[in-house]
């Protein structure tokens, strides 16, 4: 007798510092595996929960999107019920589910999605940092708003960016579409300290793209590179000619759309 599947689609919020990644690992923790053993815990049975992009290790997520297949039991359960028993397993976990949808057989977190929405946390300022330790980059020298900001503008549209792609990403092609890179400056403090934050958007990113992004465009802010030398990096098509690679701390995967 074939069991009769359901297919689910949730949203989960993590703090990512203290796990190796998305992706389940051998004698790490792994978001992936937290999840699954949560679901497994309270529904008895094994899943290969799929998530829409593997964030590296130390990297958060307030909108990362996930499926998994249940099969049906005698007692059903509502979506609510279902995201109430998965949280309540995964305590004391920094991972929250925060939705959970029943959704078509032929629905994918990462195939179906078409936009990513990534923000990356800078603190700008010379105290050294209380609370957002680990949930941020800390700049401790002033940074040239305006100037990061004419950098990014060379980074916009289709381009190859082998200059920000790690040597062990897998994808197939560096050309990717960068519909979105803005920089957003607030108080962070009220003492002149400031949230830099770079938001951005496109269908998909290679392995650290975001943070090799993220890393150049500070050494422009820094006065160490002009605004043009973003251009001129990415023209060559080369890791070596492009900035450092951002911490992890301050990258969170805010949004997928399908």
């Amino acid at each position: 007798m074939v069991a009769i599947l359901t297919r689910y689609k949730i949203v989960i919020e993590y703090m990512g510092r203290d796990f190796a990644g998305w992706q389940r690992q051998v004698d790490v923790p792994s978001i992936q595996q937290a999840i699954e053993t949560a679901i497994e815990r309270f529904y008895g049975q094994k899943v290969s929960v799929h998530s829409a992009g593997r964030t590296d290790a130390g990297v958060h997520a307030r909108g990362q999107v996930a499926h998994f297949d249940l099969e049906k039991l005698s007692k059903p359960m509502n979506e609510f019920a279902i995201l109430r028993a998965i949280n309540a397993h995964l305590r004391p976990n920094p991972i929250s589910i925060i939705d959970v949808k029943i959704v078509e057989d032929d629905f994918h977190s990462r195939f179906n999605a078409v936009n990513k929405l990534y923000q990356y946390r800078v603190v700008n300022r010379a105290g050294f940092l209380a609370i957002d330790r680990g949930l941020v980059w800390h700049i401790g020298k002033p940074l040239n708003i305006e100037a990061m900001r004419r950098g990014a503008s060379y980074l916009l549209g289709k381009h190859d960016f082998t200059t920000f792609r790690d040597s062990e990403c897998q994808a197939q092609s560096p050309i990717k579409t960068l519909d979105r890179l803005d920089i957003i400056s607030q108080d962070y403090d009220g003492c002149g300290g400031k949230e830099v934050i770079f938001e951005t958007e496109g269908k998909s990113f290679l392995h650290h793209q975001v943070r090799n992004m993220v890393g150049t465009l500070s050494l422009v802010g820094l006065g160490k590179w002009k605004p043009e030398d973003v251009k001129t990096a990415l023209q060559a098509k080369d890791r070596t000619k492009g900035g450092p690679t951002a911490p992890a701390d301050g990258l969170y995967l805010m949004r997928v759309d399908y």
